[in-house]
C-alpha cells in the first residue's frame, strides 16, 4: 500500500503509474440522516451512509441517479426535515418528492422508499418490480389508478434497466475481472464491474514502459494503484495472470474491503470465459488507443499485409479515380497516402486525351499507363499497391497495363463502393473486411479523397468550359476581352450583372463593347434604356429641341 501510494506521489519514470489519478463516482444513500437522500461522492468514508459503486465510465452514474431520482420520490435539499414548512417546493409539484418537511408524508413512509432505493440500486430489480406489481395490482383494485400509473411507469422503467444489463452469472455474484494485453512497451488491464452477476460497467486503463515486466506485475501493480483509491474491492477478482504476493494481497484488500476477498486466475470453465472476454475488450480497447495516439498507420500497414496478403507492409498507396458526365470533360486522378497520411504534394490529376464518349475502362487505363510509363521513364518512386475505385472490371484494367510495363510485381486491389469489398488478383471472390477495421477506414478514406480529386478537377474543367462559351457567344469578344472582363471583374456572373459603366472600365473594353456585353445579357432593358435616355431633362441653359438622345449638344 505504501509503494502505490509513493509510486502515485513521485511518479518514477521507469515505473509501472496508472496515468490517470482520477477518484471514480460512487452514489451515498445519507442512511445516517432521519430522512435520506442520495448523492453523489468521490470517496467512501466511514461515516454510517451507504455507497453503491465505484460507477465507470461516469455517465452510468449519472444515468442511475437521473433514473432514481425519476422513479423514488427522495428529497434532495439540504434542509432540516421537521414537518413544519406550510408549502412544498416545486420537487412535490413535479412528482419527485412526496413532501415530508410539511409532514404530508410520513417517517415510516418515506423509510419505505429508502428501502425500495437500497433494493434499486443493490441490483435486486426482479424482487423489487414484484412488489411494485402487487402494489399496482392492489391500486387497481382499490380503484386507485393514478398511484397504480405511476407503479405501472416505474415497473417499465425497472425493466428496461434490467434489459440493459448484461447476465453475466446465473448466481448472484459480485466479481471484478481482470484481463490484460500487451502489444511492444503498452499494456491495457480491462475491468469489468460485475454486480448480482450482472455487467454494470466496464474500463480499460493504459499503461506504457512495461518492458520486461510480465502480464502478472502489471496485474498487480494495477490492483494495488486501482484499489488505493479508496474503491471497496468485491468478495472475488478473477484475473487473467498470477499476481505477485497474490496472498498479501488478498490481505490487504480484505482490510479495505471489511471482509474476505479471493484473488483468483481461472484456468478452465465459465470463469476462464469471463476473463477470456475482458482480454478480448482489452484488445480491441489497445489497438484504439494506439491508433489515436499516431501509431495507427504501423497498425493500418500490418493488416494490410495480412489481410491482403503482401509482400511487406504498403508505406506508399496510390489511389485512382474517373469522373465525367456522359463522357464530357473526363478526368482522372491520382492520391497518395504515405506513412499513414495523405501526401497532397505528390497527387496528380490527369485529362483524358485518347478517349471518346463514356468509358471508364479505356479512361483508366490511360491514366494509369502515361502514371507508370512516366515513373518508369523518369526512375520515380514506386507505390506498395494500388488501389482503385471500383470493382472487377477495374481491377483487370490494372493488372493488365502494369503487366504490359512489366510492373506485375506491385500489387492492385480495387475497392468497391456500394458493399465496401475488396477485389483482389489472388482470388475470384471479394474479400470483405470489418467495418470497424482501421485497414478498412484507411482503403475507404484513399478511395474517397480519389474521387474528390477527380471530381474537382471536373468541374473546374466545365465551369471553365460553361464561362468560356456564355462569353464567346458575344461578338466581338475574343479571348483577350474574355480574360480580362473575368480578371477584373472575377467571375461570368460578376460580368452578366455589371452596369454598362463598370464593363467600360475594365481594360480593353470600349464603351460601343461594353454596350454591347451589357445588351447581351440585358435585351429586354434596351427600348427603356433608349426611352430613358430621350425624356432625360436637358442641362441647364441648353435647349430641349438642341439636345438629342446620346446627351450631346447640336450645332448651332
Amino acid at each position: 500500500m505504501l509503494e502505490a501510494n509513493l509510486v502515485r506521489k513521485h511518479r518514477p519514470r521507469y515505473n509501472i503509474i496508472l496515468r490517470d489519478d482520477k477518484h471514480y463516482p460512487f452514489l451515498k444513500l445519507t442512511t445516517n440522516e432521519e430522512f435520506p437522500r442520495l448523492v453523489v461522492a468521490r470517496r467512501v468514508q466511514k461515516d454510517g451512509a451507504a455507497y453503491y459503486g465505484p460507477f465507470y465510465p461516469a455517465t452510468a452514474m449519472r444515468e442511475t441517479l437521473r433514473l432514481t431520482r425519476q422513479l423514488f420520490p427522495l428529497r434532495t435539499c439540504r434542509i432540516k426535515i421537521d414537518g413544519g414548512l406550510e408549502r412544498p417546493c416545486i420537487q412535490y409539484y413535479i412528482h419527485r418528492c412526496n413532501a415530508p418537511c410539511t409532514g404530508w408524508e410520513t417517517k415510516e413512509g418515506y423509510a419505505k422508499t429508502v428501502r425500495e432505493v437500497q433494493s434499486f440500486l443493490e441490483g435486486k430489480n426482479e424482487e423489487l418490480a414484484k412488489v411494485l406489481t402487487r402494489e399496482m395490482e392492489d391500486a387497481a383494485a382499490e380503484m386507485k389508478f393514478e398511484r397504480a400509473t405511476v407503479l405501472r411507469d416505474r415497473i417499465q422503467s425497472l425493466n428496461k434497466v434490467r434489459e440493459r444489463q448484461k447476465i453475466i452469472s446465473t448466481e448472484p455474484v459480485d466479481q471484478d475481472i481482470i484481463g490484460v494485453v500487451r502489444e511492444g512497451g503498452d499494456a491495457c488491464v480491462e475491468l469489468f464491474f460485475v454486480r448480482k452477476g450482472r455487467l454494470l460497467g466496464q474500463e480499460a486503463f493504459f499503461f506504457d514502459k512495461v518492458s520486461g515486466f510480465r502480464d502478472g506485475d502489471v496485474i498487480g501493480a494495477f490492483i494495488k494503484q486501482f484499489y488505493a483509491r479508496g474503491v471497496a474491492p468485491p468478495p472475488e477478482i478473477l484475473v487473467s495472470e498470477e499476481v505477485p504476493e497474490a496472498d498479501l494481497m488478498a490481505q490487504w484488500l480484505q482490510t479495505l474491503r471489511d471482509g474476505r476477498v479471493e484473488l483468483h486466475a481461472p484456468q478452465r470453465g465459465r470463469k476462464r470465459e469471463f476473463v477470456a472476454l475482458a482480454e478480448e475488450n482489452a484488445a480491441l480497447a489497445l489497438q484504439n488507443h494506439l491508433l489515436s495516439r499516431g501509431n495507427r498507420h504501423q497498425l493500418v500497414q500490418g493488416e494490410l499485409q495480412r489481410v491482403l496478403g503482401l509482400p511487406g507492409p504498403p508505406n506508399r498507396i496510390e489511389g485512382y479515380d474517373i469522373s465525367h458526365i456522359q463522357g464530357g470533360e473526363q478526368v482522372g486522378s491520382m492520391v497518395v497516402w504515405e506513412n499513414g497520411a495523405m501526401k497532397n504534394e505528390d497527387y496528380k490529376r490527369f485529362k483524358i486525351r485518347s478517349v471518346e464518349g463514356a468509358d471508364d475502362f479505356a479512361s483508366l487505363q490511360e491514366v494509369l499507363t502515361r502514371r507508370f510509363a512516366k515513373a518508369l521513364e523518369d526512375g520515380t518512386v514506386l507505390p506498395d499497391l494500388v488501389l482503385i475505385d471500383g470493382g472487377r472490371g477495374q481491377l483487370n484494367v490494372g493488372l493488365k497495363v502494369l503487366e504490359d510495363l512489366g510492373l506485375d510485381y506491385v500489387p492492385v486491389i480495387a475497392l468497391a463502393k456500394q458493399q465496401e469489398e475488396v477485389y483482389t488478383a489472388d482470388s475470384l471472390q471479394p474479400t470483405t473486411l470489418d467495418m470497424t477495421s482501421p485497414a478498412l477506414h484507411a482503403l475507404q478514406r484513399i478511395r474517397d479523397e480519389a474521387h474528390r480529386f477527380a471530381i474537382t478537377y471536373h468541374r473546374k474543367l466545365r465551369s471553365r468550359r460553361t464561362i468560356q462559351s456564355v462569353l464567346d457567344a458575344i461578338p466581338g469578344v475574343g479571348p483577350t476581352i474574355r480574360t480580362s472582363l473575368l480578371k477584373t471583374l472575377g467571375s461570368a456572373r460578376r460580368v452578366r450583372e455589371a452596369t454598362v459603366a463598370e464593363l467600360a472600365s475594365v481594360p480593353k473594353v470600349t464603351p460601343k463593347m461594353a454596350q454591347k456585353i451589357y445588351a447581351h445579357f440585358h435585351p429586354d432593358d434596351q427600348g427603356s434604356a433608349a426611352a430613358e435616355d430621350r425624356a432625360a431633362p436637358a442641362p441647364p441653359g441648353v435647349s430641349g429641341e438642341r439636345y438629342g438622345a446620346s446627351g450631346t449638344t447640336s450645332a448651332s
